[in-house]
Parts: structure tokens; sequence; C-alpha cells
């Protein structure tokens, strides 16, 4: 079961219904989104129905939600949400498309600006940049770690691009968390369940990858984690799933797309460049992501894609980036969604 709060309900009317739910033997997790607090409901649901909460101060409704994904579900909440990033609040979700673009790996200050700028250049508007990098081989580079962050958060000083970047470990998420504007959760860790209540406590959005071998009801289960700890503000990207097919480092499943919008009110976006591990799919399978109307896409960018420590294959630049800037600027205004431009525009440095 859901409680709706209304948008003018206060901290002691959400108090009010945790605590006659937990005095009835019940749970409440509270979960604090961009217009208003759902608090989801675990127990007796027939005692929750005798406590006539729909009657208490600042509740604007109460849903019995079949899902098992309670807080993500569109049973409750029919309009999808807008996630929005940073201190310039970049928007992400419908009616808009977003465009998220950077290096897979922070390298250099240099090489991390130069990414970013060009990145920028090509209608841009979050710049994504790994720090901590989970890698199969432990032999690969993993990251630069809080040196990562710092080049990360001189460039965004630099761009004005709020900026996302992959949480590995728990113990980072306090540090992680003082430089970027979303954290992100990787593949590899979409069922590291502690670290997905982790990130849903840390007060950012959070931006959660599918796992290449999971189900989409264990992907939104996955963000009900997220959610049951307080966190609304979360974007899915699809990234490709593990199949017998060998000719992609990924298989796209770019129908997750348009069923993840009609089970969850949660934006979606699309990562082309993980899912086929190929510079020359970006670009198409970008399209395909529009055409499938997700909310957004992010792909890898980097100045030098032959030097890159990190999945330079994939990596865009020159023809390759203006060809997916020009996609960008055309298709999305035809499927009726405007580029997502930040509320308050960084003032440039």
């Amino acid at each position: 079961m859901v409680v709706v709060m209304s948008p003018d309900a206060t901290d002691a009317d959400i108090d009010a219904v945790v605590n006659k739910v937990e005095y009835s033997g019940g749970e409440a997790f509270v979960s604090r989104g961009v217009v208003r607090t759902i608090i989801g409901l675990v127990g007796d649901v027939d005692r929750f129905h005798g406590l006539n909460l729909r009657a208490m101060p600042g509740v604007a409704d109460v849903h019995r939600i079949s899902d098992p994904y309670k807080l993500v579900s569109r049973q409750h909440h029919p309009d999808r949400s807008t996630v929005y990033v940073g201190e310039s609040q970049v928007p992400i979700g419908p009616g808009t498309f977003t465009f998220m673009a950077g290096p897979c790996a922070v390298e250099t200050p240099q090489q991390t600006l130069e990414a970013a700028q060009i990145a920028k250049a090509a209608g841009a508007t979050l710049l994504r940049g790994g720090a901590f990098k989970p890698r199969t081989s432990p032999y690969a580079f993993q990251g630069l770690g809080v040196d990562g962050l710092k080049i990360l958060a001189s460039t965004r000083d630099a761009t004005g691009m709020p900026i996302v970047t992959e949480v590995v470990d728990a113990h980072d998420i306090h540090v992680i968390a003082e430089y970027a504007d979303m954290l992100q959760i990787g593949a590899r860790n979409m069922t590291n369940f502690a670290l997905l209540q982790a990130v849903g406590s840390a007060g950012k959005p959070v931006l959660l990858k599918r796992g290449m071998q999971s189900t989409i009801e264990e992907w939104l289960m996955a963000a009900e984690y997220i959610a049951q700890r307080g966190n609304l503000d979360i974007v899915l990207c699809e990234r490709g799933i593990r199949t017998f097919e060998r000719a992609t480092r990924n298989t796209l499943d770019v129908s997750a797309v348009p069923v993840v919008q009609i089970a969850s009110h949660l934006p979606v976006i699309v990562d082309p460049s993980h899912a086929s591990g190929r510079r020359d799919l970006v670009v198409p399978l970008s399209r395909a992501a529009m055409g499938a109307g997700a909310d957004g896409i992010i792909v890898d960018v980097h100045p030098q894609p032959e030097e890159a420590l990190c999945d330079g294959p994939q990596a865009l630049e020159g023809a390759d980036l203006r060809a997916l800037a020009s996609a960008v600027r055309q298709l999305p205004p035809l499927l009726g969604r405007a580029p997502a431009e930040p509320r308050t525009p960084a003032v440039s440095p």
C-alpha cells in the first residue's frame, strides 16, 4: 500500500502517518520527490485500511498496489516523473530529450576538459565521467578515485555541466556525493542491494543501469530499493543485455524503453555505447532509442579514442560525434520532445 501526501503536506503530517502505521505494527518508508512525498507501507494491508489514513491531514490519496515494486509503479503515480540534476536543474523526463556525454574514465584534467568541451559543443547538457571504475580484469585501469572526482568538479566549474559518476563501493558514497551531481549504479552493481540502499539515502539523483542479465521486473525492484530509502529521483538506463549474439558486446533491448514507461513513472534513458561496444553502432542505436521514446541517451566521448584507457573502441569524436549531434537536434523535436535545457543556466566562467 502507498500513501500519497499532498504537495503542501508538512513534516508533522508525514510524521503523523508514519507513527500511526508503526503503532499498528506496520513499517513506513518515506520517499521524497520533487513535487510530493510518498509513503510506502509494509505489513497487514487489511489493518491499514482500518486506520482511515485517507482522512488524515496532508494525505492526498491511498493506493493498494499489486505490483511488487510499489513506489516506482505507475499504479499510484499515473503521470511520468521528471528528475532534475545539479544546481542548474537539467531535466530528465517526459517532454524533453537529455543528452549526456563524456569520457568513460577520467584520465587527466586536459583529457576530461577536452571531452567535456566537445560533448557540450555537440549539445550535451550533462557530463558523464568515471572516477571509480569496476573492470572485468583486475589489471585494467581502475580509475583515479578522489583525484578523478576533483578533475570532474573542476571541469564542471569550467563548462557549467553537472556531473554524473559511478559509485562502486558504499564506503565511497559520502565523498563522491560531495563532488557529484548524480550518482550512477553500474550494471554490475544493480543487484548490490546494500549499495542501492546506501545511495537511496545519499540525497542525490541516481542513474540506475540495468544488469546485463536482469529482467525488467528485477530492474524495477532494484529501483524500489533506492526509492524505499527516501529517494524517488531515479533515472533508469537500458544498456543492453547479455544474449547468445556475439556481433555486439551486449544486445540493446529497445523494447525495454516503452515497457518500462508503461510500468513505471521513472524516466528511462539508453546507453548505446556500452550496449554495442562499437563506435559505428552508437549513432544508429541512438536513433533507435529516440524512436522508441527514450528520455535521453548517455554516450562515451573522448578527444583521442585510440589512446583511451577505457572503452576507446566505442568512444565518439569527429565525424561520428557530429552525426550524433545532428540526430539529437533533428529527431526528438519530430517526436514532440524539446532539448533538455537547464532550468537555471550556469553563468559562463
